[in-house]
């Protein structure tokens, strides 16, 4: 009977992996969406530096701070010019601040000044304000998994979306009806 246990034991567990990981297939969630402890929460505090020599409109683009947060919904976007995924989601925040008219706020993240600026001066340059992570303490405080990442700020200041990884068609629709309903 000890044997016979043994035996079927690698089986039933298994089998049990096998029922865990349908039912994880077949649930309808989105497994690329990852909880945040900050929707529903102020934004953290936080004061970062502009990007030197940046400029939208002819005007030099102001750093960010949790003060910058209120007033208006806004997105916050963590990027890096490094970032192929960044790259990619570019022309999509350039629509949602062009088309949409949504202020969109960028957190650039452990980047060179040089690079970031080139990369805004290439695709455009859809932030309102521009603030600093050097060290990327910030972006932890936002409870960061990877950039990009971006995170919907309603005008009290508090989270109401976050996404991870590039803005897709898909999550852009997502977006969408989180900001009209905020609106």
């Amino acid at each position: 009977m000890g044997r016979l246990f043994w035996l079927a034991l690698p089986l039933v567990v298994f089998g049990g992996l096998v029922v865990i990981f349908f039912m994880q297939l077949t649930s309808g969630r989105d497994v690329s969406e990852l909880p945040s402890a900050l929707v529903g929460k102020q934004v953290p505090r936080f004061s970062l530096p502009p990007l030197e020599d940046l400029n939208r409109e002819g005007a030099p683009v102001p750093g960010l701070s949790s003060d910058n947060l209120t007033g208006t919904v806004k997105l916050v976007n963590i990027f890096a010019s490094w970032c192929v995924p960044c790259r990619a989601e570019h022309p999509v925040l350039m629509a949602l601040a062009e088309q949409d008219g949504l202020p969109i706020v960028g957190i650039n993240y452990k980047d060179k000044g040089e690079n970031a600026r080139r990369f805004l001066g290439t695709l455009g340059n859809p932030y309102t304000h521009v603030g600093v992570d050097v060290q990327g303490r910030t972006a932890i405080e936002w409870g960061f998994y990877g950039i990009p990442e971006s995170f919907l700020v309603d005008a009290q200041g508090r989270v109401r979306h976050k996404i991870v990884g590039p803005i897709t068609a898909d999550k852009l629709q997502t977006l969408r009806a989180e900001i009209a309903k905020l609106q």
